[in-house]
């Protein structure tokens, strides 16, 4: 144990403000008064849990269980979850969701004029190791666009949700590409203020999980905590 209380105060400017007037729906949201901070119990620590036995090793494969294979390129998304000691967190639930190489989800509300792909649901899931460690075999996703600003388009990105031993313990975040040139006009992406934590959204090319013809690696690594956290959209 590090001596710090489990729900410590996060440092200003590392985690996105609830109000960033250029990200549009932030207007709509965010609260209009003061939050009033309620104490943590046991409760939100423990329960409830999910099932760790439901999750099966094939689930962070997005790429399998259908009759073809999904187009677009063939990515391996790996790295660890860490608390904000660097320690391994363990049977971390780890689930992710995307938009196809297209750059459209498989959703009923994504009408993007972009082709779906019948053999990409764009969503897994796995535990972490003892090491806290994760992997998933996917699609790069595409960029698209989004409506909030003039010539808006998203860049490409993975939605990242974890989860620890309970249900009420949930993180989520986003995680982007080395050198996509739109992370600059992205009022999601840039509405963290501090430059050190923004670049933590971004993963790392990974040559040791990179597989010989077949696909290539990235690293992402995300601490639940601290002064290093990774910038989530809820805190």
């Amino acid at each position: 144990m590090t001596g710090l209380p489990i729900f410590t105060r996060v440092p200003k400017g590392t985690q996105p403000e609830y109000l960033h007037p250029p990200y549009r729906s932030s207007l709509k949201r965010a609260p209009a008064r003061p939050l009033i901070l309620l104490p943590q119990t046991l409760s939100e620590r423990t329960g409830p849990v999910f099932g760790h036995s439901a999750v099966q090793t094939s689930d962070s494969d997005l790429t399998s269980g259908h009759a073809g294979a999904p187009s677009g390129e063939r990515i391996v998304v790996s790295g660890r979850v860490l608390d904000e000691g660097g320690r391994a967190v363990r049977g971390a639930l780890v689930e992710v969701w995307q938009a196809n190489s297209a750059g459209r989800y498989k959703h009923k509300l994504d009408q993007h004029n972009a082709p779906l792909d019948p053999n990409f649901d764009g969503c897994g899931r796995a535990l972490t190791d003892a090491e806290g460690r994760y992997k998933f075999l996917t699609i790069k996703p595409g960029a698209y666009p989004w409506g909030n600003h003039h010539n808006a388009w998203r860049p490409a990105h993975i939605h990242f949700s974890i989860f620890g031993s309970g249900l009420l313990s949930r993180l989520v975040t986003q995680m982007y590409f080395p050198g996509d040139p739109l992370l600059p006009f992205d009022p999601i992406y840039n509405c963290v203020a501090d430059e050190s934590a923004k670049q933590r959204l971004i993963s790392s090319f990974d040559w040791e999980n990179t597989s010989p013809e077949f696909a290539l690696g990235y690293r992402f690594e995300i601490v639940l905590r601290g002064r290093e956290a990774t910038p989530m959209e809820t805190r």
